[in-house]
C-alpha cells in the first residue's frame, strides 16, 4: 500500500511536543493515531489514519513514539508498513487493533496478510494492548477446503514481519488470527518475549509464532494457546532460541515441515528449554517431508521440559505418515534427503497421552544421527505402560531413561561423514 503523505501541520505539532525522556539521552517525537484522523470506535476504517502516522514517523529524524491510544478500537484494513525509517520507532500499542471480520469486506487486494511490516529495522512493539484478527469466518471457509465446489482461499498472516532487523514485539496480545499470529520472514535479531498469544483450539492453521529463513530469534515468556503450532520452524534458521514457554492446546513445538516442495531447508543451533506442554497434539517434533534435494535440521537442544497429557511427546517424523509406528508393516522406501543429526533430549518429564511417549520413525536413505536422550521420564496418563517406538535412528541415552529407549548404537567408522567427526567438538555445548 503506498503511503500517504505526512501532514505537515501534525508534523508541526509533533515536533513542538517532542519530549527528553529520563531514561533517554536524545528526544523522542510523540505521535497517535488521533493525530491523523483516526476515530478508535472499532466501526470506522482507521486504515488511512494508521498509514498516515506511520509515514510521518518513519520521515522524522528523531526517534518516535507512535502511540496506539488506550481505550479505543481501531479497525484496520491490510496494511503495509514500509522501511527502513530515519530513527527508531516504538509502536506503543496500549488499545485495540481489530480486522475487519467478513472474508468478503477485505476488497480485491492482497489476502495473504493482514499486518504486514517490510524491511524495517529497529523497531519496538509494546504496550499492553490487543491485536484481534477476528478471523472466525476465516476458519468457517478454511474447513470446507475438502469439500466440493470450496472457494475457500488461503487465510492471511496476522502481524508478518520480512525482511525486517533489529525487531523487538513484548508485552502485548495476538489473538484469533485469519492463520498465523505472528510471523517472521528473512528476519535477524528479533524479540518475541511476554506476549499472550491465543485462539480456539479448533481453529484452523492458527500457528503462534511461525520463523522462517530467519536468525538470531529469542522467543521467551510465552503463553500461547492456539489450533496449530506454537511454535514453528522452517526454511533456513539459525541461532533460535525458546525459552519460558506455555504451550497448549494446539500442535506443540516444531521444526518443520522441511523440505516442502523440493526446497532445501537447513536449520541448526536450535535451543529450547524450560517449557510446559499440555493437552497438544505433539510435545516436541521435528518433520521432513520426502525429497531428493537435501537439507538438514541439526544441533537442536530440548531441555528442562514438562509435558502433560501430549499425544506425541517427543517425535521424529521423517515419512509425513499419520502413524509412524504402522511403518514396521508398511516400510517406508521412500528416499528423503534431510538429514537429521545431532538432537539431544535432557531432563523432559511428564505424561504421554499414547503407548508411543518417544517416536524417532527416520528414512532409510539418511538415518537420523547422533541423537540423545539424557534423564526422560515419560509415563502414560492412564496409567498403563509408554513404550518407545524407532526406524533407522541411532544415538545414546544417559542417566534414567523412561520408557526404554529403542535407540540404535551409532557405528561411527561406517555412519559418520568426516564433516561431522570435525565440527563435533566445536559443537559440543550447542
Amino acid at each position: 500500500m503506498a503511503r500517504a503523505a505526512p501532514r505537515p501541520a501534525v508534523l508541526m505539532v509533533a515536533a513542538v511536543v517532542a519530549v527528553l525522556l529520563p531514561d533517554a539521552a536524545e528526544p523522542r517525537i510523540l505521535l497517535t493515531l488521533d493525530d491523523f484522523g483516526a476515530v478508535g470506535d472499532g466501526v470506522a476504517d482507521d486504515t488511512k489514519a494508521f498509514a498516515g502516522a506511520w509515514t510521518a514517523a518513519c520521515a522524522a529524524a528523531d526517534n518516535v513514539i507512535l502511540n496506539v491510544p488506550a481505550g479505543k478500537t481501531f479497525r484496520i484494513w491490510p496494511l503495509t508498513l514500509v522501511g527502513p525509517c530515519s530513527s527508531e520507532i516504538k509502536l506503543l500499542i496500549s488499545g485495540n487493533i481489530v480486522a475487519p471480520e467478513s472474508p468478503s469486506d477485505w476488497g480485491p487486494g492482497d489476502r495473504r496478510q493482514w499486518l504486514h511490516f517490510h524491511k524495517v529495522q529497529d523497531l519496538k512493539v509494546t504496550g499492553g494492548g490487543i491485536i484481534d484478527g477476528r478471523g472466525q469466518q476465516w476458519w468457517a471457509r478454511s474447513s470446507c477446503e475438502e469439500k466440493k465446489n470450496c472457494t475457500a482461499q488461503p487465510a492471511p498472516k496476522a502481524v508478518h514481519f520480512e525482511d525486517c532487523h533489529g525487531i523487538s514485539v513484548k508485552g502485548i496480545t495476538l489473538q484469533n488470527s485469519q492463520q498465523y499470529h505472528l510471523t517472521f520472514t528473512r528476519s535477524s535479531n528479533v524479540e518475541a518475549n511476554y506476549l499472550r498469544v491465543t485462539s480456539p483450539e479448533d481453529s484452523i492453521d492458527t500457528k503462534g509464532i511461525h520463523l522462517v529463513d530467519s536468525k538470531n530469534v529469542h522467543v521467551m515468556d510465552n503463553l500461547i494457546s492456539t489450533g496449530d503450532d506454537c511454535v514453528s520452524i522452517v526454511g533456513n534458521c539459525t541461532d533460535v532460541r525458546l525459552r519460558a514457554i506455555s504451550c497448549g492446546p494446539g500442535h506443540g513445538i516444531s521444526i518443520g515441515t522441511l523440505g516442502v516442495n523440493g526446497s532445501v531447508d537447513y536449520v541448526e543451533k536450535i535451543k529450547v528449554d524450560t517449557l510446559f506442554i499440555s493437552n497438544a497434539e505433539n510435545g516436541v517434533r521435528i518433520k521432513t517431508t520426502k525429497n531428493d534435494v537435501g537439507g538438514f535440521a541439526r544441533k537442536v537442544k530440548f531441555e528442562s521440559i514438562m509435558m502433560r497429557n501430549v499425544t506425541n511427546p517427543i517425535i521424529i517424523d521423517q515419512g509425513n505418515s499419520d502413524d509412524p509406528a504402522d511403518s514396521s508393516e508398511a516400510p517406508q522406501t521412500a528416499a528423503t534427503a534431510v538429514q537429521v543429526e545431532k538432537i539431544n533430549y535432557i531432563d523432559i518429564r511428564g505424561t504421554s497421552a499414547s503407548e508411543h511417549a518417544v517416536t524417532f520413525s527416520c528414512s532409510d536413505a539418511k538415518p537420523c544421527r547422533h541423537l540423545s536422550l539424557t534423564n526422560v521420564n515419560l509415563t502414560r496418563v492412564d496409567g498403563r505402560k509408554a513404550s518407545s517406538y524407532c526406524r533407522k535412528a541411532f544415538g545414546k541415552t544417559t542417566g534414567t531413561v523412561i520408557p526404554e529407549s529403542c535407540l540404535s548404537k551409532e557405528d561411527f567408522v561406517h555412519h559418520v561423514p568426516r564433516h561431522y567427526e570435525e565440527d563435533e567438538e566445536e559443537d559440543s555445548d550447542s
